[in-house]
């Protein structure tokens, strides 16, 4: 058969800088085959081609066509195969770019691929073999195969013509998915004893130019007597399947009957699907009509199948029937959930509505199975709204404290409707940051605290602490000794204090005797902006040592003389002669004072009374004791050690 091949193109050429080429080329055409003159098209010098490096460009894609820079011509680079490029898919193109450089341009090129009756139909079977009874009626119908054309257009199968036409003729039958089923339909009785074997050929005709064909044989035995067709007792059935059901379900049973007897009674089952995944799906016992599932479905990828079923009998008469499954979803798919934008910081300022993330949700199901509902924990200042389908926002609920809290873990749980529901949850992690919400707070309310007098200067006192409930710079304390007097001499005169530890330190040396306490107040401040404080007195109490003797006031000692008391020598026993007053300074018991007789010319004649000073006499004067009488009083204090003075009497 010879082919011959008209060849048009057609150009369509926008001028712009970054116009577009279209052309129109058939399929099959041999290496070298010219598609057009860019350089011509896009209005371009031959030299701007060759000087611009010009070249085409398909990205990732097969390049089927080159640029001949020198002719600023488009060839052909190897054959084009429109079925194996596009399928049944039209119009068939292929696109890419003319690129320039010195300067930069570039040109998009469309070629549409033209189909050129280059497939002939053709039949799954190259033959196919009937029994039919000589008995059978005029109208009765036999499925025959279909042809497929790979071509499109009115290059693919237009008709069927069936030969010899003496006892069968043609019907066909439109389907919804443009495909033709053809049927075999008897118009004149068989007569076995005129002709037993029959040979027809059935002939698939495309619309091409130049026309194509495709055949199949038919071989038909014509048996006796088989004078009634398999009868459906439904045209269609139905069924209905779980997605999740296993291989080896049952779906339905289809049921024909045959009124004829034995052999010529007995039907055969069969799926005559051929162009969709039917068969890989399905299967028919062919001897009891059960249809069992054999694949694995997914309502999300197929929701129908159309199982055509075909009865056969023994003499070859048939009937066919549908068979429509419903595939019926189960709760298969467990939500997802996808964090579209969100914060791992949110400030403790944050107002009450305030948006932490949003969040979409995803489920595949259908009807309740798909709906989803999310939520999350109590007790926490967030809650989970819905802004509309599939979508849900994280906001503050109420006010956040950084130092009740300072990080949250909150799980976001979404379920759908589904019996059992399936459920997913995500954790997110969210920190609180900190504001200088918080003042320093004292360890006490005031203090006190205690020094010896004559103290060295710089010795330690004491240490003052707050501390402050935010976090690091707003939480760092700063200690400050606030201006004040003490008799008119500023108090840092006296103390001063460590900014970083709060350590009191003595200024000077202090003197019991001359201060006894003073107080002050210390100013405890965070580092924040603005800074907070917070103030507490602290008291100072000075301790007495005992560094001052006692001092003698009666008898008035003057220097190197002695006084004289006069004791009469009638003076009974007890007679108060004289008394010791002495005072210390210090104060408790370094100021606790007694009183004994160190020296005496006669111990026997006076005592001193240990804690008043008092002297008196302990016997009788006689006229034997002295005229004069020398006594020496120690006057003790309770320190430790004891400080002492002297009184001569």
């Amino acid at each position: 058969m010879r082919r011959q091949v008209q060849l048009f193109i057609l150009l369509l050429v926008v001028c712009d800088a970054f116009g577009q080429v279209s052309y129109s080329v058939p399929e099959e055409m041999a290496k070298g085959t010219l598609v057009g003159n860019i350089a011509q098209d896009l209005g371009l010098d031959v030299k701007r081609l060759k000087l611009g490096n010009a070249r085409v460009y398909s990205g990732d894609n097969r390049e089927y066509v080159e640029l001949n820079a020198e002719r600023g011509a488009l060839l052909i680079r190897e054959r084009i195969d429109r079925e194996a490029l596009c399928g049944d898919t039209t119009p068939c193109a292929v696109h890419f770019q003319i690129v320039l450089e010195n300067p930069m341009e570039f040109y998009s090129v469309t070629v549409e691929i033209t189909d050129i009756n280059d497939n002939p139909p053709t039949f799954e079977k190259n033959e196919i073999k009937f029994i039919i009874s000589e008995s059978a009626v005029v109208g009765a119908k036999f499925d025959l195969e279909r042809a497929v054309d790979l071509d499109v257009g009115t290059n693919t199968l237009q008709s069927y013509v069936l030969k010899p036409s003496d006892n069968f003729m043609l019907k066909l039958h439109n389907q919804a998915d443009g495909t033709k089923n053809v049927e075999m339909v008897l118009q004149k009785p068989l007569d076995r004893e005129k002709n037993d074997f029959i040979a027809l050929v059935l002939t698939a005709v495309d619309g091409g130019e130049p026309q194509m064909s495709g055949t199949m044989q038919i071989f038909i035995s014509v048996l006796d007597v088989n004078d009634n067709a398999p009868v459906f007792t439904q045209q269609v059935y139905k069924g209905t399947v779980s997605e999740n059901a296993t291989k080896g379900t049952t779906v339905t049973f289809v049921r024909a009957s045959d009124a004829d007897h034995g052999l010529n009674g007995k039907i055969t089952y069969s799926i005559t699907n051929t162009l969709d995944d039917v068969r890989h799906m399905f299967e028919i016992n062919d001897e009891n009509g059960e249809v069992k599932l054999i694949g694995r479905l997914d309502y999300e990828k197929k929701r129908h199948f159309q199982i055509n079923v075909r009865a056969r009998d023994n003499g070859g008469l048939t009937d066919s029937c549908k068979v429509i499954v419903d595939v019926v979803d189960i709760n298969d798919n467990e939500p997802t959930i996808k964090i579209m934008s969100k914060s791992t910081i949110i400030s403790e300022s944050a107002k009450p509505n305030t948006v932490v993330t949003m969040i979409n949700i995803q489920d595949p199901d259908s009807d309740e199975y798909g709906k989803v509902q999310c939520f999350i924990s109590d007790n926490i200042p967030f809650v989970l709204k819905s802004t509309s389908n599939n979508f849900y926002t994280l906001v503050t609920d109420s006010d956040l404290d950084r130092e009740r809290a300072s990080e949250y873990n909150i799980t976001v749980t979404c379920s759908d409707e589904g019996v059992p529901s399936l459920s997913s949850s995500v954790t997110l992690t969210l920190h609180i940051s900190d504001i200088n919400d918080n003042a320093p707070v004292f360890e006490r309310s005031s203090y006190e605290a205690y020094i010896v007098e004559n103290n060295t200067p710089s010795l330690s006192i004491f240490t003052v602490k707050a501390t402050d409930a935010d976090w690091n710079q707003n939480a760092r304390v700063s200690y400050i000794l606030e201006d004040s007097s003490l008799n008119g001499v500023p108090v840092s005169s006296y103390v001063s204090i460590s900014a970083d530890s709060g350590v009191i330190h003595a200024v000077r040396s202090f003197d019991y005797e001359q201060i006894k306490d003073f107080h002050f107040r210390v100013k405890a401040q965070d580092g924040g902006s603005p800074p907070l404080s917070s103030n507490v007195t602290v008291k100072i109490m000075i301790q007495d040592q005992n560094d001052n003797p006692p001092q003698v006031l009666y008898p008035v000692q003057t220097g190197g003389s002695l006084v004289a008391e006069m004791v009469p020598r009638s003076a009974d026993v007890g007679y108060l002669v004289t008394k010791v007053v002495a005072v210390d300074v210090d104060s408790g018991q370094n100021a606790w004072l007694s009183y004994k007789l160190q020296k005496a010319t006669d111990r026997a004649l006076f005592e001193v009374g240990l804690q008043n000073g008092e002297i008196r006499t302990i016997r009788q004067v006689t006229d034997k004791d002295a005229v004069k009488q020398r006594l020496t009083v120690i006057v003790e204090d309770n320190g430790q050690p004891s400080r002492s003075s002297y009184s001569h009497c």
